[in-house]
Parts: C-alpha cells; sequence; structure tokens
C-alpha cells in the first residue's frame, strides 16, 4: 500500500485520481482550499485518510500544509495537482501576489522545500508550456504556459537535487473537467490511470525521473527547460520571493 498526497483534490483530476488510488487499497490524504471544498473532497473520496485545508495563494497557509502534512507523513508521493487557469494572473492572494503564479509555481517549490522528500514527486504542467517562457526576471507577472513550464524546471531541478527521489512532470492532456471544459475532446480515464501510475511509480514511470510525460509516455518539453542554469535560476528567484531555500 502507497501513501499519496494529491494537493486541489477536491474536485476534477485530483479528486477522481485519489478516488482510483482509494478503490485500489493506497492510503490518500487530500487537500482543499478551504472547509466546504474540503467537505465535498471528504464526499466524494470516502475513505481518504484526510483532508488538509489551506489556500495556496498564502505563504503562511502552504507553510502550515507543509508542517500539517508531514506529521501524517511519511508519503510514497506527493502530487502537485493544484492550479488555477488563466484569468488568475492578475488576481492578487492573501499574501499579495498573483494567485495564478502563487498557486501553480510558489505552492509546489515551498511543499516540496519544506515537507519531508517522498519517494516520488509528481508536478502536474500542461502542453500549453510550450507558448511559456522561465520570466526569472519577473516571476510574478507569469502567465499560465510560463507557470506550466516553470513547473516542468521544477521537477528537473528536484530530480537532479534530491538522489533517490523520483521527480517527474505530467501533461494531463485536453481533458472534459471544470478548466478544460466540456467539449474536451481527451480521455480523462486515460489521465487519471496516468497520474495514478507516476503517483505509484509503475508502468511507464517506473525508475525515471527528471521526465516530462504526455500521453502515458515520455515526451519532449521545450528544450529551455533542460537548462540547469534556468532551473537552478528558478530555485534562486523562487527562494528570494518567499524567503525559503532550496534544499540540497
Amino acid at each position: 500500500m502507497a501513501r499519496i498526497f494529491i494537493t486541489g483534490s477536491s474536485d476534477g483530476i485530483g479528486s477522481l485520481t485519489a478516488q482510483r488510488l482509494i478503490r485500489q487499497g493506497h492510503s490518500v490524504v487530500l487537500h482543499a482550499r478551504n472547509a466546504q471544498r474540503a467537505a465535498d473532497a471528504d464526499k466524494a473520496c470516502p475513505g481518504s485518510e484526510a483532508v488538509l485545508v489551506a489556500d495556496l495563494t498564502s505563504i503562511d497557509e502552504t507553510r502550515r500544509l507543509a508542517a500539517e502534512a508531514d506529521r501524517l507523513g511519511p508519503f510514497d508521493c506527493v502530487l502537485h495537482n493544484a492550479g488555477l487557469y488563466v484569468g488568475m494572473e492578475n488576481v492578487p492572494g492573501r499574501s499579495g501576489l498573483p494567485s495564478l503564479f502563487a498557486v501553480n509555481t510558489l505552492a509546489p517549490y515551498l511543499l516540496t522545500c519544506l515537507m519531508a522528500r517522498p519517494r516520488r514527486l509528481v508536478y502536474v504542467s500542461s502542453g500549453l508550456h510550450r507558448g511559456g517562457r522561465p520570466r526569472l526576471e519577473a516571476l510574478e507577472r507569469s502567465g499560465y504556459g510560463d507557470s506550466k513550464l516553470q513547473d516542468i524546471l521544477l521537477a528537473k531541478a528536484f530530480a537532479r537535487r534530491f538522489g533517490g527521489v523520483e521527480s517527474n512532470a505530467v501533461d494531463p492532456g485536453w481533458v472534459p473537467t471544470k478548466m478544460g471544459g466540456r467539449s474536451a475532446p481527451g480521455d480523462i480515464e486515460e489521465t487519471i490511470k496516468a497520474f495514478a501510475t507516476l503517483a505509484l511509480g509503475e508502468g511507464f514511470a517506473k525508475g525515471k525521473t527528471g521526465k516530462y510525460f504526455a500521453n502515458s509516455e515520455e515526451g519532449p518539453c521545450e528544450e529551455v527547460a533542460d537548462n540547469e542554469a534556468v532551473q537552478d535560476g528558478l530555485l534562486k528567484r523562487l527562494a528570494e520571493i518567499c524567503g525559503v531555500e532550496p534544499p540540497e
């Protein structure tokens, strides 16, 4: 039995992945933004171990979430699934930073730095990262595509830093969720299966680290994501913004 912590698991792919893993007999800790969404998560995922509540636009709440998760740990996998979409780039979050940047990029960085190292880290990216830029000079102005490129940079940076930890990024595809819309053509069942496979380190993900996966197979990503100087530059800038240094 594996123990998995999934951020942003009150609905959508996060919730559906949690449900699949619970049915398979694994222990899953959920995360929701507020008490109402936590109740929704608990109802949707009977058998979950716990539901933790934190608004990831708040640095303080994200730090608290890391501590609360660690008290329930250790985990075999932390799946960084929480994310905001286009339209939230200029909406201030609880810490005053743009909500999209805080949730999509800063929160997974903070949780990775502050939590005990799991056996596996999974960062949810997107094919839209191909239109993004690292934006190291202006991280707070990152758009959606930028943030999804940054998630790949995080996966690859921590794959280099954390020996014995499998750290990968995954593209869920354009699937029919609240974010993707009802008309999305992708197969959500295949996406859920892929997320669970990565969380468990099985199948196509077995023994892999520092990779980007799409359609349940290793795929190419933007060349800049493999630039170690850019990876390290992202960690440096995030540390400057939140005051938490990346562990060696």
